[in-house]
C-alpha cells in the first residue's frame, strides 16, 4: 500500500513537472512572437514613412528616377518578405536604397532646407532607432 502511494506521488510530481515545463515553453514562445511583432510594428511604421519621403524628394530631384524606383522596389520587397531571414535580406536592401535617396538629397540644398523633408528624415531616423531596439529585444528574448 505504501509503495502504491509513493508511486502515485512520483507520477503526480512528474505530471506537474511536465505541465509546468509545457506552460513555460508556451510562455517563451509567446514572448518570442510578441518581440517579433514589435519589430514588425516598427518596420511597418518605416514603410509608411518611405512614400512620403520619396514624394518630397521627387519634387526637387525629378531626374533621379532610378533611385526612386530602387527605393520603391526595395520597400515592396520588404513588405512582401516572409520569415526572419527573408525579412532581414529585404531590410538590408531597403536600407541601402534609403542611403542612396539621402545621398541624392544631399545634392539639393533647397531640399535639405525643406521643413517637410527634415521632419520626415528625423522621423525616419527615430524609427530606425526603434527598429534597432526592437531587434535587440527580439534577439534577447530568443536567447
Amino acid at each position: 500500500m505504501a509503495a502504491l502511494v509513493l508511486f502515485l506521488i512520483i507520477i503526480a510530481v512528474i505530471v506537474f513537472y511536465v505541465i509546468g515545463l509545457y506552460n513555460s515553453l508556451v510562455t517563451l514562445r509567446n514572448r518570442c512572437d510578441n518581440a517579433w511583432a514589435q519589430v514588425d510594428v516598427q518596420l511597418k511604421r518605416r514603410y509608411d514613412l518611405i512614400p512620403n519621403l520619396v514624394e518630397t524628394v521627387k519634387g526637387y530631384a525629378k531626374h533621379e528616377r532610378e533611385v526612386f524606383e530602387k527605393v520603391t522596389l526595395a520597400r515592396t520587397a520588404a513588405i512582401a518578405a516572409s520569415g526572419v531571414k527573408d525579412q532581414g535580406a529585404a531590410e538590408n536592401m531597403l536600407s541601402g536604397a534609403l542611403k542612396s535617396l539621402f545621398a541624392v538629397a544631399e545634392a539639393y540644398p533647397e531640399l535639405k532646407a525643406n521643413q517637410n523633408f527634415l521632419m520626415l528624415q528625423e522621423e525616419l531616423a527615430g524609427t530606425e532607432s526603434k527598429i534597432a531596439y526592437a531587434r535587440q529585444f527580439y534577439n534577447d528574448v530568443v536567447m
